[in-house]
């Protein structure tokens, strides 16, 4: 009897070290993981920073762009960047919030929404460049809205919607039944607890994801280039069917010009980028955890 319990909690702990090695083993595959994303994270941004901080100046900031890399800046692609996403944060927020409302609280659940739901997570997933075809075909050529701040802005905003819908989806869900089910014994209507209960408590979450959502928007090229944004702006617009350009297609413009100086404007461009990209993402947190500790 003792040696069968001797033979017994020997494999129990053979087991044991068994399981210990092949934890050691996968937690240090997944530490070289993130090593090597990491390491390549900071040699991008130690050339970038070492390579376009010294272009930075006021005058960088203030200028247009120009033929002579001493005299370009980046200002109507800034400029530019804000007329666009005027036009694509409440549109994209307004219809894909008020999608994601209808899908979870008022549509009922056969195929149909089923397959819309589908639709609309492969969506997600879509490459950038087939936004951009779309828009062409619809904005640029069907609405007649030419290479303008509203076709870019709508372009953009079709590609954001999938991620805003499936974000506020995924807020709304999250929000207990319970709170529900006490708002409807109350005496309150469908739209008084939507309004009341449930946004309130699922906005952090759709906040959260329609800035990241928002992000993207800001960094994409793709679509620009489909729907034919010019990379040679030297004026402000005065309104959303003007002509203009964006950060994104500016430092497309200095990549492939073959003079180094361009390459070095190019960087500096990408640095006042990924300032706004930082920014909004700081943002996103910030309202997340206002909200949360509420």
């Amino acid at each position: 009897m003792e040696k069968v319990e001797r033979i017994n909690s020997e494999e129990m702990v053979g087991r044991i070290d068994g399981r210990l090695a092949k934890n050691k083993v996968v937690k240090g595959l997944f530490f070289a993981a993130t090593a090597f994303t990491s390491i390549i994270l900071i040699v991008l941004l130690v050339r970038i920073i070492s390579q376009g901080a010294p272009y930075l100046s006021w005058d960088f900031l203030q200028n247009f762009a120009s033929r002579r890399p001493e005299q370009a800046g980046i200002k109507a692609a800034v400029i530019g960047t804000i007329w666009m996403m005027a036009v694509v944060i409440p549109s994209a927020a307004i219809f894909g919030v008020g999608t994601a409302i209808y899908l979870e609280e008022y549509a009922k659940k056969n195929a149909v929404t089923r397959w819309i739901q589908m639709n609309i997570s492969n969506l997600a997933g879509v490459p950038s460049v087939v936004f951009g075809l779309l828009g062409l075909t619809i904005f640029v050529r069907l609405f007649g809205f030419g290479n303008s701040i509203l076709a870019a802005g709508f372009t953009m905003a079709l590609l954001v919607l999938p991620v805003i819908i499936v974000a506020a989806q995924e807020a709304i869900r999250a929000v207990p039944g319970e709170i529900k089910e006490a708002s409807y014994g109350l005496g309150a209507t469908k739209w008084q607890t939507i309004s009341r209960v449930v946004l309130p408590y699922a906005l952090p979450g759709i906040l959260t994801g329609s800035i990241l959502a928002f992000s993207r928007a800001v960094g994409e090229t793709a679509p620009l280039v489909v729907i034919g944004i010019p990379t040679f702006v030297a004026f402000l617009p005065s309104g959303i069917f003007d002509s203009f350009t964006a950060l994104p297609m500016q430092i497309y413009n200095w990549t492939s010009r073959p003079q180094i100086e361009f390459h070095n404007l190019a960087a500096a461009g990408i640095i006042v980028l990924l300032v706004v990209l930082i920014l909004m993402n700081s943002v996103a947190v910030w309202i997340r955890n206002r909200f949360q500790s509420r």
